[in-house]
């Protein structure tokens, strides 16, 4: 094999320059001991012709092309990319998480068993986690913010292997090359229950329209072995230039890129969903106010911007501890106002709206189970008190 051809595998790169594999000759065309490389988004497998006997190689990849090489079809329309043809790892015969591993074979990567799949007709991408010790808060249970992480993961890898993933974070190539990015500008996530350390989740993410200049993107997450949905979820993005920060409008080479994913379906039903307004904390409104939030180096993100699930832990400092260990968060709407950067000192503002026995018969935002305690939260910069994010949080006692 002439030259060198690099592929992504999952995060990283894996650089396949130095042919033939270990343990395998590479000869002339047509020689019997050629190596073989099916490049295509979700598996790759070599052979070494000469050694029947040794079972396929598998390597996890994103193979990528030259935008004018070929249009694919996804959805049954016409998209300027990568050819899709994603192999899935889990199917009928691997839906047990025991044969996982046995499945993938010694030589493939730890994490390779859990990599994503699409499902409903490709509209619909799913991921499989497991929570992990450092994932778990004080009760042994996931906290809100490694749900975000995980949200934010799946919806990262279905924008990679839907194959319009440019050199941005999240970015789709005709983004990257006009400089654009994806900004959250609200989040309202449902809790039923959290998973516990060791737990398996199933996440499935999806996107659609949201007015003419932003995208919906939802997910739903489900525990892995008795397919219960634990958590809901519902988010709206809009498009701003990676060097001016100023919002813009979608390009149409942009639309026409992921239009084709569009999927006109609800992860929370619009009755249940929290659109309420959420209103302005101030000095004299907020019932506790913690100062001093410093942004480390590490709460960066590739967009050179504060990651937007960071802010949860801070927006978190100014609820009482009691609280924070007798009750569970159940609901949370997060609405992003501006971005932060490390150079930021920041202040959260904590205010009770709401206790048990405040609601008449339907709770607020009509999420089906009425709150014990609801807050209003504010992060805002602690210098001209520019605000930061907004919110708004359900809190469930533990003992019921």
């Amino acid at each position: 094999m002439n030259g060198s051809l690099s592929m992504k595998i999952m995060a990283g790169t894996c650089d396949f320059s130095a042919w033939p594999p270990r343990g395998a000759v590479a000869g002339a065309r047509g020689e019997k001991n050629d190596v073989v490389l099916v490049p295509k988004v979700g598996l790759c497998s070599w052979r070494c012709r000469g050694n029947a006997s040794r079972p396929p190689q598998k390597l996890l990849v994103t193979a990528g092309m030259d935008r004018d090489q070929l249009v694919g079809m996804i959805n049954g329309k016409k998209i300027n990319g990568v050819y899709i043809n994603e192999a899935p790892l889990y199917t009928t015969a691997t839906s047990n998480p025991d044969n996982l591993v046995k499945e993938c074979g010694a030589d493939s990567l730890p994490h390779a068993c859990l990599v994503g799949r699409f499902v409903d007709d490709r509209f619909v991408y799913r991921q499989t986690f497991i929570i992990r010790s450092y994932e778990i808060g004080p009760d042994k249970t996931a906290t809100m913010e490694t749900l975000m992480n995980l949200l934010q993961e799946t919806a990262l890898n279905h924008v990679t292997s839907s194959g319009l993933a440019g050199n941005g974070f999240g970015a789709t190539r005709e983004m990257s090359l006009r400089k654009l990015i994806w900004v959250v500008t609200r989040i309202h996530v449902q809790v039923q229950r959290y998973s516990s350390w060791g737990d398996v989740v199933e996440i499935d993410t999806w996107v659609d329209a949201a007015g003419k200049n932003g995208m919906r993107r939802d997910w739903i997450i489900r525990d892995y072995n008795t397919q219960e949905i634990i958590t809901r979820a519902t988010s709206t993005w809009v498009i701003m230039n990676r060097e001016t920060r100023r919002l813009s409008k979608i390009p149409d080479q942009v639309r026409q890129e992921v239009v084709p994913f569009y999927l006109n379906k609800l992860a929370i039903p619009i009755e249940e969903n929290d659109t309420d307004k959420i209103d302005k904390l101030t000095d004299a409104t907020a019932g506790r106010i913690c100062s001093g939030l410093a942004p480390r180096w590490n709460d960066m993100d590739a967009n050179q911007h504060v990651n937007n699930v960071k802010y949860i832990g801070w927006i978190l400092e100014s609820v009482p501890i009691n609280v924070l260990g007798a009750y569970s968060l159940t609901s949370m709407t997060l609405e992003y106002r501006r971005e932060c950067r490390q150079s930021n000192l920041l202040e959260s503002l904590t205010s009770t709206t709401a206790s048990i026995g405040d609601y008449d018969t339907d709770p607020p935002h009509k999420t089906g189970r009425c709150p014990d305690l609801e807050y209003t939260h504010l992060l805002r910069m602690q210098a001209d008190k520019a605000e930061i994010v907004r919110a708004r949080t359900e809190w469930h006692s533990k003992t019921k």
